[in-house]
């Protein structure tokens, strides 16, 4: 598992390009039949990947790493998975994920393990996992059954649906929110006008973006904003004093975790245009 340790925003502002990367963005989280970890020590936020193909593949970290006997022994976690259909079976218990579902597992469960049902078109589980105080049950939802927004307007290049998985009117959990925002065709803009949240920190997951486009991933305090380039399935740690925004050149959807005080979704701080930097 990959260490990342936080970092000031004083220190931040100085970075070269090699530098934000390193200590921001995940470039690499599916490998098959492997699960990939990384853990932040902002708000000591794990984010994974695993991609079954040939066998089954548990979910398990160094104890020494996560200083627990089993991985969610004081932890809870979010499963959303983004390739074909898959199983995530919880101490015996089979859950059959399709594309853009969602799965939770509460703190205390043993054995968590990731298959693919058609390994020529293996399931791809994008993982976060926050620590936890309280049992939640495990509870499975998709898009359809999720509390879903849809905002903006093509005339702002924005127009989008935002699906809220794990939030305080959908599952349940102790701190972890996670959904999912996909844009509309023609619509390139995510988060903007952009916004801080002290209080919480984020991880965005960007995908469907095609193998010729990018995007442009904005950081930053909003005074000092830098930019990442992004391309399919990476992903970018967003510490609290932080904007979290992004330009495509062309659609794109994100999964958007969060950890920290408190699970209200629309508690932010918002930034004017006339502010950013």
């Amino acid at each position: 598992m990959e260490i990342r340790y936080a970092s000031n925003p004083n220190e931040v502002k100085r970075f070269d390009t090699e530098r934000l990367r390193e200590e921001f963005v995940i470039e690499s989280l599916f490998v098959q039949d492997e699960l990939t970890l990384v853990y932040s020590h902002v708000d000591r936020f794990i984010v994974g990947g695993v991609v079954p193909v040939n066998q089954a593949v548990a979910l398990e970290a160094d104890p020494k790493e996560i200083g627990a006997a089993t991985f969610l022994e004081r932890r809870e976690i979010g499963i959303i998975n983004i390739g074909g259909q898959g199983t995530v079976s919880v101490d015996g218990t089979d859950y059959t994920l399709d594309s853009k579902e969602c799965l939770y597992v509460g703190q205390g469960a043993k054995e968590v393990l990731f298959k693919s049902t058609n390994p020529a078109a293996p399931a791809k589980f994008y993982l976060n996992s926050t620590p936890a105080h309280k049992t939640y049950p495990t509870v499975r939802t998709s898009p359809s059954d999720a509390f879903n927004v849809h905002l903006g307007a093509i005339d702002n290049s924005n127009e989008r649906t935002i699906y809220r998985y794990i939030h305080e009117q959908g599952i349940q959990s102790c701190q972890l929110v996670m959904g999912m925002t996909e844009l509309k065709k023609g619509n390139m803009w995510n988060t903007m006008p952009a916004h801080t949240h002290n209080r919480r920190s984020e991880v965005y997951l960007y995908f469907n973006v095609p193998e010729d486009s990018v995007v442009f991933h904005l950081m930053g305090e909003p005074q000092e904003t830098r930019h990442v380039v992004m391309r399919n399935e990476q992903a970018v740690i967003s510490p609290s004093w932080s904007i979290h925004s992004g330009v495509g050149t062309s659609n794109y959807i994100f999964i958007w975790g969060m950890a920290g005080e408190n699970q209200v979704f629309e508690d932010m701080d918002g930034v004017a245009m006339k502010e950013l930097k």
